[in-house]
């Protein structure tokens, strides 16, 4: 059987990944594609109790060592229970973030040595990387203010102040100029379709 395509949307906070998640599902489907919709942390029943603990209270209530390991374990387990099986039986996996969030997160804007979380990485996900990853770039002020406008209940990460999201904005554009196979920038400052538009138009051009 045909291994299935893996996914995955990244990008600042306010950046509009779980819609255009939905969205990107609702086209493949449309094409005869079994799509499995997910999201990070969590995703599974483990990780998502992970979730509660890394998306929720003070800004900072872990430091960026414990959050990537807990990122990680929830990642484990997200991979084996779901998207690994979905995967193998030949179906599309669309994840809103995945490992780059800790390269950035974690990484780039929370001072973590790159190498450490390579490490993790490896041990972690290993060959099971993404087929295509989607960078959401918005700037990181009204990305922010989108994120207020929502009244998002998981507001731990909005919290951590302007310095760490422009960082963190950096952080995702140097992984996608060190990983141009596989990362492409989206600007996503515009409306809704238009942005789709330009979502469907990479994933033709790249997993047609």
């Amino acid at each position: 059987m045909t291994r299935g395509r893996f996914i995955t949307l990244e990008g600042g906070e306010g950046a509009g990944k779980s819609t255009q998640a939905r969205r990107l599902a609702e086209a493949l489907r449309a094409e005869g594609h079994e799509v499995v919709l997910t999201r990070e942390p969590g995703g599974s029943p483990g990780a998502e109790i992970l979730r509660d603990i890394l998306v929720n209270g003070a800004a900072d209530r872990w430091t960026p060592t414990a959050e990537a390991l807990l990122m990680y374990a929830a990642r484990s387990d997200h991979l084996d229970r779901l998207i690994r099986p979905a995967l193998a039986r030949g179906a599309w996996v669309i994840s809103d973030r995945f490992a780059d969030s800790s390269r950035a997160y974690q990484g780039a804007a929370g001072g973590l040595d790159p190498d450490f979380i390579e490490a993790l990485d490896r041990g972690v996900v290993g060959e099971d990387q993404p087929d295509l990853t989607l960078i959401f770039d918005l700037p990181p002020s009204a990305g922010l203010a989108r994120a207020a406008d929502r009244g998002a209940a998981e507001a731990r990460f909005e919290g951590k102040g302007a310095a760490f999201h422009e960082r963190l904005r950096e952080g995702f554009a140097a992984i996608a100029k060190a990983h141009p196979e596989r990362c492409v920038m989206i600007d996503v400052d515009a409306t809704p379709d238009a942005v789709f538009d330009r979502i469907w138009a990479v994933v033709r051009e790249r997993l047609a």
